[in-house]
């Protein structure tokens, strides 16, 4: 079941016509956000930065769209669909509903439909796996305020995706018009050099996301590292002790190889228990 503007409709039904701004034109955005036993973790903070992008996108807010009713509409999805005592990842998708097909919408309305599916293990664990990457250098990211914003065109992720996969990598690093490395295929990039974790700006195009915040702010109030905010070059990489992916179905993946370099994974444990013992305060409060 998904939960198509409050009303619950099967998953394969059809809920979308040639007219969708979302298919024809990209006119659309996400936030994916996990819950666990009915309780939504980081909601205020995924909420606020939907709104944010909403607002961007020049979209129009309904004035029923409080967090309060979002919140009710997610635990309904789940409840309908027996996940209450799960753990569970949720797509939002917002997209205007215009119909005409000229690229300017006769208004600026929007639709919304929300997906919820179960994820296997119920909190953050660190994948041991071999996790090999290297530079998509076929397209780049334009280092703007857009491309921080989640929306649905992930054109650059799905070819990076396939040269991944014809290529043995399980991902790959993304570079920004200045050849600045903003993030991978699915995440936000941490580098560890000493005792310094870096990861790009958002000026840089670097995805502006909660877990991302949630891990800035662990490294900021830890007292065994300091943060760095900056441009990342290709460089660094090779020169680093270790390279960890953020997102939040994930939480934290250890890159294991950058070309002939190897990379340990020990502050990738720290982080990962530090971000369960987050969670866990989240979802008693």
């Amino acid at each position: 079941m998904v939960n198509f503007n409050g009303e619950m409709l099967a998953s394969n039904s059809q809920k979308l016509t040639e007219h969708n701004r979302g298919l024809r034109y990209g006119d659309a955005l996400t936030e994916t956000l996990r819950a666990k036993n009915g309780k939504i973790i980081f909601w205020e903070d995924h909420y606020l930065k939907l709104m944010a992008a909403m607002r961007i996108l020049r979209m129009e807010i309904p004035m029923n769209f409080t967090m309060e009713f979002l919140e009710a509409e997610i635990l309904k999805l789940i409840s309908e669909n027996v996940l209450d005592n799960r753990t569970v990842l949720v797509d939002i998708f917002v997209y205007r509903n215009a119909t005409s097909n000229k690229l300017l919408p006769e208004h600026r309305e929007i639709n919304y439909f929300i997906e919820a599916r179960t994820l296997r293990a119920s909190a953050y664990s660190l994948n041991n796996k071999s996790y090999e990457v290297e530079l998509f250098k076929d397209f780049y990211v334009s280092g703007d305020m857009l491309t921080t914003i989640s929306t649905n065109n992930k054109m650059l992720n799905v070819v990076g995706s396939i040269f991944a996969n014809e290529n043995d990598l399980q991902d790959c690093l993304l570079l920004n018009h200045n050849k600045m490395v903003v993030g991978t295929l699915i995440g936000n990039l941490f580098l560890l050099k000493g005792n310094t974790l870096k990861t790009a700006p958002l000026s840089d195009g670097a995805l502006n996301t909660v877990v991302r915040d949630k891990l800035i702010k662990l490294i900021n109030d830890s007292e065994a590292y300091s943060l760095e905010e900056s441009s990342i070059t290709p460089f660094e990489l090779q020169k680093a002790d270790e390279l960890v992916v953020i997102n939040i179905e994930s939480g934290i993946i250890p890159i294991t190889k950058y070309r002939k370099k190897e990379y340990k994974d020990d502050t990738a444990n720290k982080l990962i228990e530090k971000l369960k013992e987050l969670i866990q305060l989240e979802i008693a409060n």
